[in-house]
Parts: C-alpha cells; sequence; structure tokens
C-alpha cells in the first residue's frame, strides 16, 4: 500500500509540475502567436535565396501595445535559433524568412544559407527575452 501511495504521490507531483510549466506558456500566448507557416518552400528546393525567403513564419502581437521584440528566439526542434531585434506595433504581424534580404517592419530575413523548417515534421519555437515560452506550433 505504501507503494501505490509513494507512486500517486509521484504522479501528483509530475502532473503539478507539468501544469505550472504549461501555463505560463498559455497565458504567455496572449501576448504573441504563430499566424501562417510556410514552412515546405512551394515548388523545387534549389536553395537560391527566392526559394529560402519561401520559407517563413509569422509572428503576430496579440496586444494593444506596441511589443520590443529585442532578444526574443525564434527556433525550430533542432535548435536553429532566430534573434529579433525590432518591434512590433500592436495588432502587427511579422513574417520571418529563412533566406537573406532587408528587414522591414513586416519582413525580417535569418540569413540562412539553408532550409530552416523541415517538411516532415518540426516545431517553431517562440521565446521572450527573459527565455520564457510564449507558443509553439508543431506539424507532421
Amino acid at each position: 500500500m505504501s507503494r501505490l501511495i509513494a507512486h500517486l504521490a509521484v504522479a501528483a507531483a509530475t502532473a503539478g509540475a507539468l501544469a505550472s510549466a504549461v501555463l505560463p506558456a498559455s497565458a504567455a500566448s496572449a501576448v504573441a502567436s504563430f499566424g501562417a507557416i510556410q514552412y515546405d518552400s512551394p515548388g523545387k528546393d534549389t536553395r537560391s535565396n527566392s526559394s529560402l525567403n519561401a520559407e517563413w513564419v509569422t509572428v503576430t502581437n496579440r496586444t494593444n501595445r506596441t511589443l520590443d521584440l529585442n532578444g526574443w528566439t525564434l527556433s525550430d526542434a533542432d535548435r536553429h535559433t532566430y534573434r529579433f531585434h525590432l518591434k512590433l506595433g500592436a495588432g502587427r504581424s511579422v513574417k520571418v524568412h529563412t533566406g537573406t534580404g532587408r528587414d522591414t517592419a513586416s519582413d525580417v530575413y535569418w540569413g540562412s544559407k539553408a532550409y530552416v523548417w523541415n517538411n516532415d515534421r518540426d516545431t517553431a519555437t517562440l521565446k521572450d527575452a527573459k527565455g520564457r515560452t510564449l507558443a509553439t506550433k508543431s506539424w507532421r
């Protein structure tokens, strides 16, 4: 019987830890979220800059104030990481392209010479400057 109680205590502690790990991200998702994601560049994967830039992730500011994204990161399951250096207006979105280009208020460029997002499965993760997960989106 004491083994059962010990197992239940471990299960309860684990559930509590999982709940506390999940709740901040859920609460934070009211701040920013993912919009559309084009993880499979249309056409042939030629590794040209235009093909790389046809792979992108949209991040949306869900608040009614400007967000300072400086130090925020966007990463994939393999830990390829893009670091933001911009402010995003209330209700605005920014598209993060994989290749190179000139950053604007609505489009920024990772600067990668290779595709970042896996076509068959991957997870996009958005973290704030303190490393807190704000949003995740997976596909298979």
